[in-house]
């Protein structure tokens, strides 16, 4: 621990614990949340931890911590740049000596780290995988470790041990050949997304079989999940985000666009452009440089929108992003919770929007067969798109869903489309048969598309040339429109009583659920399809505004400017984020208290005696000069 550290805890009343003068002193926290405490309390005991907690759950804080209060540097690994400057620049701003070393840092910056190691001048450092492994780092890590000490060691995003996870890194496999030859130097694992395999990777693979486990709820109740059915996803997107969640629009909102091929984050970002958003889009396509420039932009400045493949997003620490929106069918329910996982970091109410449709399925299914993987890995990441496909097509609360996937059981959330706009269910025995009719008579070898044609009676070019115009079931489908028809297939493909064939093109086949359908012993319900877009009810809570602002008096919010473009100046003069200075709901918790005094300020959540030091005189000077709110 620092010497400035150890003075502030010196300082603090005796019946304080370390960890609690610490956790105020520093990081400007009243209490902790959640399990932080007894994960804090275990790594400061010298002992492993596994611990799953959820985006913005202050999964940090549990190293963060802990490195302060034991000899010695903590050691961080993690898998993204982006995420180590993001943790160094705030660190930096609480007066924690930390560092990174990976592929950016320069010969100089890398020799003065490795002097400031020798000496003990560093809290925490963070280092890639990659960098870990090298011999040379093991070199400068035994230098440590028979000097100042090494304090913990900390491998963020575990889930990338996992074989059949959706963010493997090889270089994860090998982290405990390294943290074996220190067997007395505590290890935390920490992620955000793991499913039963996952976790029992992370303890094998990691060598942390009598690791305790922590798992906090995976729940994010601020985020609402939306899905609709893929249509012209393009008009989907703009409508989305021109009427947002409660009739306004989430222009001047931060927000990421997933999309699957880079030629689409292309295309979306240019149209989103031309109707006034400032959109940039970034994929592995595009040079460092530019991919650089797209991070420091989200990153800093309020209202851009990235459109992105999944090489963007994970480890992005901005809090205020208010929408993540899908417009292709994510690969598994990780990667989606994951991703989705980047909105309302906050606390404030943020969307999840998805739009999907049957090519989605046929398209994740052709990647699945065409990659380098075993019979084993194919098969698992089958079931996890099955998981998806489910998912996407639920009648029933999606957080439930979602939840269950990784164990944890809830009721419905009365916050996710069908909580708030429950679909209307119908018997739909009759059209599945004859779906699975059509199907199985025009040979399993067509796709949806003429499958419905033949149904609803359409004379097509395919239809006359294979002579399906003299089929039984030409034309007895005639009582549904081509989309009711598309929403049945697509159900009963999400029940596995259909199953596209992505080596050829789609074409529909027939499983063995589908027997006692055609038999008649089954029946079967399904979402009837709605003629609106999925419905996001207009609620205070949903707001794109967030709920402190939604609530707030005019007094309020000219007060709530005043301060943050007073923070901005702030960041540009640290060359940080606006939000490494201080988040919004500090800005707001400024606002409602309107601190008159140093100890007033101090009482803040998110301010400690170092920010209160370098900035609290200033958002004291604007606060008295402020007219005072009236008060009840």
């Amino acid at each position: 621990m620092s010497e400035s550290h150890a003075a502030a805890a010196a300082a603090a009343p005796a019946v304080q614990s370390d960890a609690a003068r610490v956790l105020q002193d520093v990081f400007g926290f009243s209490s902790f949340r959640g399990a932080q405490e007894p994960i804090v309390e275990r790594v400061l005991a010298g002992q492993d931890t596994v611990v799953l907690m959820p985006t913005g759950g202050g999964k940090s804080l549990c190293y963060q911590l802990p490195a302060l209060l034991r000899p010695g540097v903590g050691i961080v690994v993690s898998p993204l740049i982006a995420l180590m400057h993001d943790q160094v620049e705030a660190l930096r701003l609480l007066g924690v000596k930390a560092s990174f070393w990976n592929s950016t840092t320069t010969i100089e910056e890398t020799s003065a780290i490795r002097r400031d190691l020798l000496a003990g001048n560093l809290d925490l450092l963070y280092v890639a995988p990659e960098r870990l492994l090298m011999p040379s780092f093991l070199a400068t890590l035994n230098d440590i470790a028979n000097g100042p000490g090494i304090a913990l060691f900390a491998i963020d995003e575990a889930h990338c041990v996992s074989q059949w996870g959706h963010d493997f890194r090889p270089e994860y496999l090998r982290i405990a050949e390294v943290t074996s030859y220190f067997p007395r130097v505590p290890r935390i694992a920490l992620t955000a997304t793991a499913d039963a395999i996952t976790r029992r990777e992370i303890h094998d693979r990691l060598r942390l079989l009598e690791a305790r486990e922590f798992v906090s709820s995976f729940d994010r109740p601020n985020i609402r999940y939306v899905v609709e059915e893929k249509q012209d996803v393009r008009a989907q997107l703009l409508r989305f985000l021109q009427t947002g969640d409660d009739g306004a629009s989430f222009r001047g909102s931060c927000g990421i666009v997933y999309a699957q091929s880079r030629k689409r984050t292309d295309e979306i970002a240019e149209m989103l452009r031309k109707e006034g958003y400032d959109a940039l889009s970034y994929h592995a396509g595009l040079g460092s440089d530019v991919r650089s420039a797209v991070q420091q932009r989200f990153r800093r400045e309020d209202g851009v929108i990235v459109v992105a493949t999944i090489a963007f997003g994970m480890g992005i620490d901005k809090p205020d992003v208010r929408f993540v929106a899908h417009v292709d069918l994510p690969k598994s329910l990780e990667g989606y919770y994951q991703e989705t996982g980047r909105a309302g970091r906050d606390g404030e109410p943020a969307v999840a929007w998805m739009a999907y449709g049957l090519a989605d399925v046929v398209q994740q299914r052709s990647f699945i067969l065409s990659s380098d993987g075993s019979p084993e890995h194919q098969r698992v990441d089958q079931m996890k798109l099955d998981a998806m496909l489910g998912y996407a097509e639920a009648a029933t609360c999606r957080r439930r869903l979602l939840l269950a996937y990784f164990d944890e059981e809830s009721g419905d959330c009365g916050n996710c489309d069908v909580c708030l706009d429950p679909p209307e269910l119908w018997d739909a025995t009759v059209p599945a048969q004859k779906v699975l009719s059509a199907v199985i008579r025009t040979g399993q070898r067509f796709g949806a598309g003429h499958v419905i044609d033949v149904l609803t009676g359409k004379l097509t070019a395919k239809v006359e040339q294979w002579d399906h115009q003299e089929l039984p079931t030409f034309g007895v489908g005639a009582d549904l429109s081509g989309p009711e028809w598309r929403s049945v297939v697509r159900q009963l493909v999400a029940r596995g009583v259909l199953s596209p064939d992505p080596t050829r093109m789609g074409a529909l086949t027939v499983t063995e659920a589908s027997r006692p359908i055609l038999e008649g012993t089954a029946r079967v319900e399904l979402r009837r399809l709605s003629a609106a877009p999925a419905k996001v009810r207009k609620t205070r809570t949903s707001s794109s505004r967030g709920a402190a602002e939604s609530t707030a008096s005019d007094d309020d919010k000219a007060l709530f400017e005043i301060l943050r473009d007073e923070r901005r100046v702030i960041a540009d003069a640290e060359s940080v984020p606006a939000y490494v200075v201080l988040p919004d709901r500090t800005l707001w918790e400024l606002v409602t208290t309107r601190p008159a005094t140093t100890d007033e300020l101090l009482a803040v959540n998110g301010i400690g005696p170092v920010k209160a030091e370098k900035y609290g005189a200033t958002f004291l000077a604007l606060i008295a000069a402020h007219a005072p709110a009236v008060r009840p």
